[in-house]
């Protein structure tokens, strides 16, 4: 039976808006290195910007955070973007090979295969969404055709265990083709290979993980007698795979927990419950407001707490995935009262 312990929650800070450029990048640099950079001029330049084209959202900043938040991770995430951005990635590339590598009529030494780059860029952009599906953000996998978010809760926002299997791939690869010549079998099947099967295997352990943690978070509250929650979220944290945050959402409000995987305690709940409404009229009456309903739209788990300030009563809107401090949190959202 898993042991429960209560003492108070510790200070959350943020938990990550989605996988980090440098972990997309990586991730392109690492495919280019098992051998698909041979297959066309542009290839490594097609993958690295595949990798990290979705994120072209972040234009949505322009407006507001609140526009951002209620604007990513959408169409340019969804199966639209899967199909959109590899045709416009490849229509570039193959303007930069006539406008640039050609110039003057010369002839590069390596042509460029337009197939091949298609393919290319379908495999690098199709892998941005799917590494954010694995975050607490998530994605709106079916836009434009449904707003649903769905999330994978398996990986935190900067994961040093992946960077160090790709950085190492990507280098012992470099190493090997210096030393043997990229051309050779014997450097066919590369490092690189290896790192990327890799990160394949550790997105599995970590989402046995999850799946298994939620299990025993659940079976824990229930021993502690707090009924079953209505939803539960349990998330990565940084460097330790073997930890977890755990929100659980029931009808009166928020509890929130740690699952550690080694050590005698398995789930320790923390002595705070956050109710969902704070302020009656005033906190329901500013989810009506547009920025309210943008922010919303994103919320996965919302609350709403009512203060005073000199310039009037506020109602703060925060997202318990995130922050307990919803008057001080980039995932938060601050409305006034109105007269």
């Amino acid at each position: 039976m898993p042991s429960l312990h209560v003492r108070a929650p510790p200070r959350l800070g943020g938990r990550g808006l989605a996988l980090d450029p440098v972990s997309h990048t990586l991730v392109g640099a690492a495919l280019a290195e098992t051998g698909l950079k041979r297959r066309s001029a542009l290839a490594t330049a097609t993958l690295l910007i595949g990798a990290n084209l979705p994120d072209v959202d972040i234009l949505a900043y322009a407006d507001s955070s609140v526009t951002a938040l209620w604007f990513r991770r959408g169409v340019t995430h969804g199966v639209l973007g899967w199909l959109l951005l590899p045709l416009l990635l490849t229509g570039v590339m193959l303007l930069w090979d006539r406008l640039f590598r050609k110039r003057g009529g010369r002839s590069p030494d390596a042509p460029v295969r337009p197939a091949q780059l298609l393919a290319l860029a379908v495999l690098a952009v199709i892998t941005h969404p799917l590494l954010d599906l694995l975050n607490v953000y998530g994605i709106r996998l079916l836009m434009p055709f449904s707003e649903t978010w769905f999330y994978g809760d398996t990986l935190f926002i900067v994961d040093p265990w992946l960077w160090a299997i790709l950085v190492a791939g990507i280098f012992l690869t470099r190493r090997r083709a210096a030393r043997f010549g990229s051309g050779r079998r014997v450097a066919r099947l590369t490092p690189a290979l290896g790192a990327v099967l890799l990160v394949v295997v550790y997105i599995g352990t970590m989402a046995a993980l999850n799946v298994a943690g939620r299990r025993v978070a659940e079976r824990a509250i229930a021993d502690a007698g707090l009924g079953r929650p209505v939803r539960l979220m349990v998330a990565p944290v940084p460097v330790n795979p073997l930890r977890r945050w755990v929100v659980f959402e029931f009808e009166d409000g928020y509890r929130f927990g740690t699952l550690r995987w080694l050590g005698r305690r398995r789930v320790e709940l923390h002595d705070l419950l956050y109710t969902q409404y704070t302020g009656g009229y005033g906190a329901v009456a500013a989810t009506r407001g547009p920025n309210a309903r943008k922010f919303l739209s994103w919320a996965r788990f919302p609350y709403f707490r009512v203060s005073e300030t000199p310039g009037g009563r506020v109602v703060h809107i925060g997202d318990a995935r995130y922050t307990l401090d919803p008057a001080n949190s980039w995932a938060s959202l601050t409305v006034p009262i109105g007269e």
